[in-house]
Order: structure tokens, then C-alpha cells, then sequence
């Protein structure tokens, strides 16, 4: 009776837990189609399967802590529980209103303390460590593994080149080899990366849910089967710069200082797509994210903003000298008010670098009046800052400009992504939270999910833009390339601060950077496409106003795009070829395409759409917009369920539609 006892006990437990053997424990997606399989022997393992094949194995992991206890070594499992779970997740300032998943879960409690947690949706699996300690501890090292079963091929950005591996503006044009292959010996490449499966899909990877602790780059393995984390320890000393930045001296030996005794670590992500069309609308990140901390969100408004800093803060056809100062400004706010743009944003050189006092603007810029003339106009102030002269006093500085009426914060030149930037940011959320202040991550690594637990938190950079343009030469640049790998790759963890909206638009061999007057790759079209195209709650007007009113009719297509959505869906696209995205909010919907150099014929089938008769407001590629970028053509047509619109893309082309139901 004993034996029938014990033989029972087994088989519920590989019926419940997904026991295979004494030291596997699998966990499938809710669809089957993914499969992570938990080995603990002497150090523990993972691998996944997407439809029944091994893509990846024998995946290492552990932590490693100060005092010499290996999370990971020699593991005995003291508890197995599997939960599954659907949950709605409200979604505010992003990519659709809100949204319902699916996931099981599987929670390895270990002897010492700690649990080892895996998830599985069906666009991704996720993992990571969880401790429940009796005292706090610092953290030396994590070993984290992607090994992979074949020499897939990988879509993957790599950082700058400098005397500090760890230090990047996480600004990179993406790089196309083979897993087994090594571009360069000296350059950590960082997240998220693709990894084409050929016929079994795309992995991308990820990560989620920095708040206290370093982000991860990647470098190839030992053994070129896989690719292996690397974390920059924490700062020891710091050197402040000229402009305020704070860039790492040297280093401690460890990654991580002042864990709580309980503590929940950042998530590893191996994210899913079946097909290149689900990458941007993959959501691993956001729903593994903390969730929403502010209680009332009603006060956070998305919009577009103009922008000095690109066009130099050069206006013509006015009665005084453009600059930095309040008439400039002021024309600003006008040209925001009559176009419905709900913000101005003023960028550097409104406080002195040198002074580094975010509390004594210059002279000649009369912040209170701006703000009192912009609330009477409905229009917002936003201030760009060095992150880190912010941070140092954020709660004085943050409450000063919240009284005057300021609306938010730009924040710059973090470029790194070691435990204290991480922290940084953090803070800078909660702060401007407390005083109902919008911030935008400038200057620093990928989102991470911190816009779904401070939603106030409206953009991140960590993206090749188009500022790029005002310095790169076309032979170094392939911006059209850029912008039809963006939306499979980059944009599936978050939301991106890339600055659109060119009026002066070359074709490929008219390109040239000229800091002074700045231009784009590719055309009209393209570049007012991005706007529907690219998530970004705060979206640039890059451009002078003077060029925008002199193309009022391209400004004021930009100008009625949303920046947040109801609903998001691709429509056609390939990697590195075309996307073709659709966008819903209040009944209307909103439909941008974008090719690479390469000319395109897309035939849109307007399916998307509700039965009934439909205006489509079009502005499309112009017939010589191959030679002269600026071409474009606007025209309005009716459209139904059952409408087929062709449209030819030139090279670096594009096209933007409205649909509004009659």
C-alpha cells in the first residue's frame, strides 16, 4: 500500500507540475507552442522548444553573490508550484488601450532561500531569480545564456566604440551575421537582438524590469554556439563632465550592491513570433513589467512636441534673431497653438553646462512668462536637462518648475546602463510622478518596462534616429534600412524617442549630413509615415516651424495623428523590408507604410475596416520623389471593407492614410 501511495504521488506530480524526471520540470505556453524545460543537476539549465524542436539548450544559469553563495550550485529543490493565469492589463500611453494574456507559470523554490520563477505566454518565455534571505547582500556576478541549437543568423546592435566597453548611447545601426561569426573583438552588443529561425520564426531577446540592478550587454560564447550576458560592475568613483554627466571611474567587484533580503530580480526574456508581422506587437516586456503605480493617470497627456535642438533653433520670415531666447519661444508656442502640437520643447542652452544649475536659467529666457503664455495657449513646456544635474536635486527642482507650470523633463547623457543609471532612472519617475510631470529617457539604454509602472515616463531613446542624420555621412547611414528594422526589433520592448518630421527629404545619392540644416534619407512620404509607424507617446516635430508652415498642408496631416492607440495591428511587412502598420483610436484608423531603399508595390487590403463607406485622406510617394525626396501627392478617396489601394513605394518611400467612417 505504501509503493501504491508513492507510485500516485509521482504520477500527480508530473501531471501537475510538469515533472519529467527526478531533476526536469517543463512549462508550455497556453498554446503548446513553446516549451521550457528546467534541468537541475549539479547547476541548472534551461532549453526551448518552438514546435516540438530544441532551438535552444543547455541554457546556464545562476547567480553569484559577495560572500561566495553560487544560486545555482549544487541546487536542491525544496518546492515545485505551477500556477496559470489570464489577466487584462490596462495599458496607458501605449501601443493599444489595453489588453488580455495568458501565461503559466512555474515557481522552483530551492533550499537557502530562493526560487528560481519561469513564465510561458505565447509570444515568449521569461525567468528570473526571487530571494527571501534573512539579511540584505550584494550581488557579484549572474550568468546568463542564450545557446542555441543551430547557427541561426542575428539582427543585433553592438555599442559604441570606447576606452569604456560599459559606457554606449545605445544609438546603433544594426548589424546582419551569422551566430558562429564575431564582427568585432572589442564591442559588447546590447538588447534587444534578433535571431532568425528561418521557418520556425524569430526569437528576440530581452529583458524586463530594471529598477535596482544593471542591464545586461551581450557578447558571443566561448564555444560560438551562443551568446552570453555581461553586466558592468557597479561605480566605485565617478568623474562629472563639463556638461554635468557623470561617467563611471572605477569599478567595484561586484554588480549589484544593496539587495534587500527579499528581492525580485530582473527578468531574462527569449521573446516569440511565428511570423515577422507579431514582432512589434509582441508585449513580453510591458507584461512582465511592475505594474501601474500612479493612482490617477488622467493628468499624463501624450502628444507631439516641437523641437529646437535639430533645426538650431533657426526660424525665417520673423522680425527678430532666432535663438535661445523667449521670442523664439513664444513663436514656438504660437505655431504649437494654431496646429493643435501640445508641447514646446526647449533643449539645451537654456541653463548654463558650466554652471550646472537647473535653478538659474539665462538671463534673456523668461521661463515664468513662457509658461504663463503657453497655459493661456494649451500648449505644454517641456525642458531638456543632463540627467544626472536633475537627479542630484530632483525634488527641489521638480517642484520649482511644477509651480511655474512646467510639463515635464528631457532627460540626457546617461549612457550607461550599470546599477546607479539604473537607479537614476527609477527616481526620476517617481519624482516627477509625485509633482505630475512628464520625463523622456534621452541618452540612455532600451526600455525596460518602467513606462508601464511610472506611465509618466512618455518616451525612451536607445534608438538610431534621426537626429543621426545632422552628422552621418550616407555612405556610413542607411536610414531607410533603420526604419524597417525599428518596428521588428527595438519597438517591441517600448516606446522610442526618434524624432521625426524632416521637411527637407533626399534621395539617395542627394543625402549629405549638414549639422546646420538637417535632412532625411528617403522621402516626404516616408518621413510622415513614421509617425503612424513608430510608438512614441511624445513624438518631435524635428523641423523648424518656418519650414512646417511653408508645408502647412504636410503639418497639418502630422498634426491630427495620434500618439496613442486603442487598438495596433501590422498589415503586411518583412524584416528589413517593409512594414505596413494600422493603428485605431475613437473610430478612426490610421494606416503607415515604409520601405528600404528598395521600390515597393503594396496593394492594402482595407479588410481592417468596419463595413460601411469610408474616406481615405492619403499622402503618397510623388512620381519623381525618386529624384526630388520632398515629392508627394495627397489626394482623398472613397473606400470600403472590400477596397484594394495600391500604392507604389519609391526608394526610401512611403505613405501615410487617414480613414474616417462617412
Amino acid at each position: 500500500m505504501p509503493e501504491m501511495k508513492r507510485l500516485l504521488t509521482f504520477i500527480a506530480a508530473v501531471l501537475c507540475f510538469g515533472v519529467v524526471s527526478a531533476k526536469q520540470y517543463e512549462l508550455s505556453s497556453p498554446s503548446g507552442v513553446l516549451k521550457v524545460t528546467l534541468d537541475v543537476d549539479d547547476a541548472l539549465s534551461y532549453s526551448l522548444s518552438v514546435d516540438g524542436k530544441v532551438v535552444m539548450d543547455d541554457c546556464a544559469l545562476s547567480m553569484t553573490l559577495a560572500d561566495g553563495r553560487v544560486l545555482g550550485a549544487a541546487p536542491k529543490v525544496s518546492k515545485v508550484r505551477k500556477d496559470s493565469r489570464t489577466e487584462t492589463i490596462v495599458a496607458p500611453m501605449y501601443r493599444q488601450s489595453s489588453f488580455e494574456v495568458s501565461y503559466n507559470i512555474l515557481n522552483v523554490v530551492f533550499s537557502g532561500g530562493w526560487t528560481l520563477e519561469f513564465r510561458a505566454y505565447d509570444d515568449g518565455i521569461a525567468y528570473r531569480f526571487v530571494t527571501d534571505f534573512k539579511d540584505g547582500f550584494d550581488v557579484r556576478d549572474e550568468q546568463v545564456e542564450f545557446r542555441f541549437t543551430e547557427d541561426y543568423e542575428l539582427i543585433i546592435p553592438y555599442s559604441d566604440k570606447r576606452k569604456d566597453k560599459y559606457a554606449s548611447s545605445f544609438e546603433s545601426q544594426y548589424t546582419f551575421h551569422k551566430l558562429s561569426e564575431k564582427p568585432y573583438d572589442d564591442r559588447f552588443a546590447f538588447t534587444p537582438l534578433l535571431v532568425d529561425m528561418d521557418d520556425r520564426g524569430w526569437l528576440l531577446l530581452m529583458e524586463a524590469d530594471l529598477i535596482d540592478y544593471p542591464g545586461m550587454f551581450i557578447e558571443r560564447n566561448a564555444t560560438a554556439d551562443g551568446l552570453t550576458a555581461v553586466f558592468p560592475k557597479a561605480r566605485l568613483t565617478q568623474v562629472e563632465t563639463m556638461s554635468g554627466s557623470l561617467n563611471a571611474g572605477e569599478r567595484k567587484d561586484v554588480i549589484a550592491c544593496g539587495m534587500k533580503a527579499e528581492e525580485t530580480f530582473p527578468w531574462r526574456i527569449v521573446a516569440y513570433a511565428a511570423d515577422d508581422k507579431d514582432l512589434p506587437m509582441n508585449n513580453m516586456v510591458y507584461q512582465l513589467a511592475t505594474p501601474c503605480k500612479i493612482d490617477d493617470v488622467s493628468w499624463i497627456r501624450p502628444g507631439k512636441s516641437t523641437w529646437d535642438w535639430w533645426n538650431g533653433c533657426k526660424l525665417y520670415g520673423v522680425d527678430f534673431r532666432a535663438g535661445n531666447n523667449t521670442e523664439t519661444y513664444m513663436y514656438h508656442i504660437d505655431f504649437a497653438s494654431e496646429y493643435g502640437i501640445e508641447y514646446v520643447m526647449i533643449d539645451d542652452g537654456w541653463y548654463s553646462f558650466r554652471d550646472k544649475d537647473m535653478l538659474n536659467p539665462r538671463a534673456d529666457l523668461n521661463l515664468p512668462k513662457l509658461c504663463e503664455y503657453a497655459e493661456k495657449k494649451g500648449v505644454g513646456i517641456i525642458l531638456w536637462a543632463v540627467g544626472h544635474t536633475l537627479v542630484k536635486d530632483a525634488e527641489k527642482i521638480c517642484e520649482h518648475y511644477a509651480k511655474m507650470g512646467v510639463a515635464g523633463f528631457k532627460v540626457d547623457f546617461f549612457e550607461s546602463q550599470d546599477q546607479e543609471v539604473v537607479r537614476d532612472l527609477y527616481t526620476l519617475a517617481e519624482v516627477t510622478a509625485k509633482y505630475n510631470l512628464l520625463i523622456d529617457m534621452h541618452g540612455v539604454y532600451k526600455p525596460t518596462g518602467l513606462s508601464r509602472t511610472w506611465p509618466n515616463v512618455i518616451n525612451f531613446e536607445g534608438v538610431y534616429g534621426l537626429e543621426q542624420m545632422k552628422w552621418t555621412d550616407k555612405d556610413k547611414a542607411d536610414m531607410p534600412l533603420n526604419d524597417v528594422l525599428v518596428p521588428y526589433i527595438r519597438m517591441a520592448c517600448g516606446p522610442l524617442d526618434y524624432t521625426p518630421g524632416a521637411m527637407i527629404n533626399a534621395a539617395k545619392r542627394d543625402y549629405r549630413s549638414i549639422d546646420h540644416m538637417g535632412m532625411s534619407q528617403g522621402t516626404r512620404a516616408h518621413q510622415i509615415a513614421l509617425y503612424v509607424v513608430f510608438d512614441a507617446p511624445l513624438t518631435m516635430l524635428c523641423d523648424t516651424p518656418s519650414n512646417y508652415i511653408r508645408e502647412d498642408e504636410c503639418t497639418r496631416f502630422i498634426s491630427a495623428v495620434p500618439t496613442v492607440y486603442d487598438r495596433s495591428v501590422v498589415l503586411e511587412g518583412k524584416v528589413g523590408e517593409s512594414i505596413v502598420m494600422g493603428r485605431l483610436k475613437d473610430g478612426v484608423w490610421y494606416v503607415g507604410g515604409l520601405t528600404s531603399w528598395e521600390p515597393r508595390d503594396i496593394a492594402l487590403d482595407c479588410s481592417f475596416l468596419e463595413e460601411g463607406e469610408w474616406t481615405a485622406e492619403i499622402i503618397r510617394d510623388g512620381v519623381n520623389s525618386d529624384r526630388h525626396g520632398s515629392d508627394y501627392k495627397k489626394e482623398t478617396v472613397d473606400v470600403s471593407a472590400t477596397s484594394v489601394l495600391p500604392f507604389h513605394l519609391a526608394p526610401g518611400g512611403g505613405f501615410a492614410a487617414v480613414f474616417k467612417k462617412k
